[in-house]
């Protein structure tokens, strides 16, 4: 059975892309701890983050990177902090979080829930200050 995010990338569910390319999405976090937070999703179905290849791997940071950034102006958190966890869903993501306290590295503050209108203006405000947007 496909992961959750094999299916958003489908289009089988929904979700608020920001990046998209060959190898990797960048979707919002429909349980953000801070708005903007994104995670970075390989295309490819890896379980585990030890496991991914090193150039998409390499790929997927330089992503993040940009995706940080662009969280960097659009949002101007102090920083941008990025957790590799992998509990949650077995397909490696990257979770690209703007920080404004150390707090927002726990997932403990994750927003239970979003309303959609919110998560669609923080990613057309991230998209607006990415290479691509």
């Amino acid at each position: 059975m496909p992961s959750v995010f094999s299916m958003i990338i489908n289009r089988d569910l929904p979700g608020h892309f920001v990046w998209e390319d060959d190898d990797c999405v960048a979707i919002l976090s429909i349980n953000p701890i801070q708005t903007g937070h994104a995670l970075v999703v390989p295309r490819t179905e890896i379980d585990h983050w030890l496991d991914v290849p090193p150039q998409l791997a390499a790929r997927l940071m330089v992503v993040a990177q940009t995706v940080g950034a662009a969280q960097m102006a659009a949002f101007e958190p102090p920083r941008v902090g990025l957790i590799i966890a992998g509990h949650e869903v077995p397909h490696t993501h990257l979770h690209v979080i703007p920080m404004f306290g150390i707090g927002d590295l726990s997932f403990a503050n994750a927003k239970a829930s979003v309303p959609p209108e919110e998560l669609a203006a923080a990613a057309e405000l991230l998209r607006s200050h990415l290479p691509q947007g």
